[in-house]
């Protein structure tokens, strides 16, 4: 059982750092440091947005609209923080 709660962790933290990831690349993209005229640049960002857009949508569907700021990646960064805390105190479970 160790072994599903490392694996159950290291999915957590692979999400945690896509969420990461994709938040600082629409910042530097809107602060015009990457362009997505760029093949490479234009590549990662479809695929964060492909993998990313269906759990925001869920997340949009539920939290009310706050003019042009987007809290679908800070709540699902929330969500993912509070799911290894429950997994890190629930580990003697695992045992």
């Amino acid at each position: 059982m160790t072994s599903l709660f490392q694996i159950l962790m290291l999915l957590l933290n692979i999400v945690w750092f896509i969420v990461i990831a994709h938040v600082i690349m629409s910042w530097l993209i809107n602060f015009q440091v990457l362009n997505l005229r760029q093949p490479l640049v234009a590549q990662i960002w479809d695929g964060l947005n492909r993998i990313l857009e269906p759990v925001y949508s869920r997340v949009r569907s539920v939290v009310p609209q706050m003019g042009g700021l987007d809290l679908a990646p800070l709540i699902v960064l929330i969500a993912v923080a509070v799911a290894r805390i429950v997994l890190t105190n629930n580990a003697a479970a695992f045992y």
